[in-house]
């Protein structure tokens, strides 16, 4: 696996090291000795998918606060999605900026979503699908979400929006007093 380190520290983009023959190739897709070394939480507790019939689909922006705060490992199984995260920790030199980049199932990407991050995605294709490994497990109580459109962070999605659940629709203007359990995480 190859780590790479975003603009926003902590959260990394992780490719395959793909062995390759006349059979095709085998990559591991998660080490935790390898995110050990790198300082990143390898606990996994939960595994979740999401599938997205429709192309422009928009799910986001979610996280959970402490003591529940989870990574993610998130990556396209099938399709193609336009991953977003947004730093909420408040001591964080990044502090309320945000990071996209596009994963699919051809290129095989991922993209680790660190603790005290708000993560969301849009689909690129219809009948797209999620794989998600997660560090915590769901704990409605400590869920919170940030405006996808919020003027706050300037998100430039790549598509018009074209499905959204109604709970997302309702989110809040960002107001920084309620993630401020998260400077325990920068």
């Amino acid at each position: 696996m190859f780590f790479t380190e975003i603009e926003i520290p902590g959260a990394y983009l992780v490719d395959l090291k793909r062995l390759e023959d006349e059979r095709g190739f085998f990559a591991r897709s998660w080490c935790a000795r390898e995110a050990t070394e790198l300082g990143i939480d390898p606990n996994v507790v939960q595994c979740n998918i999401s599938f997205n019939k429709i192309k422009g689909t928009l799910r986001g922006m979610h996280l959970q606060l402490p003591p529940f705060a989870e990574s993610k490992l998130v990556r396209a199984t099938r399709g193609a999605i336009y991953d977003v995260i947004i730093d909420l920790r408040p001591a964080s030199a990044t502090f309320r900026q945000w990071f996209g980049v596009e994963l699919t199932a051809d290129n095989r990407r991922a993209l680790f979503v660190p603790k005290g991050f708000a993560h969301g995605f849009q689909t690129l294709a219809d009948d797209t699908e999620i794989f998600y490994q997660m560090s915590e497990f769901y704990a409605p109580e400590t869920a919170r979400g940030v405006r996808w459109d919020d003027p706050e962070f300037g998100i430039q999605w790549p598509l018009e929006v074209t499905e959204m659940s109604p709970k997302d629709r309702i989110i809040p203007d960002f107001n920084p007093v309620e993630f401020a359990d998260l400077s325990v995480l920068s």
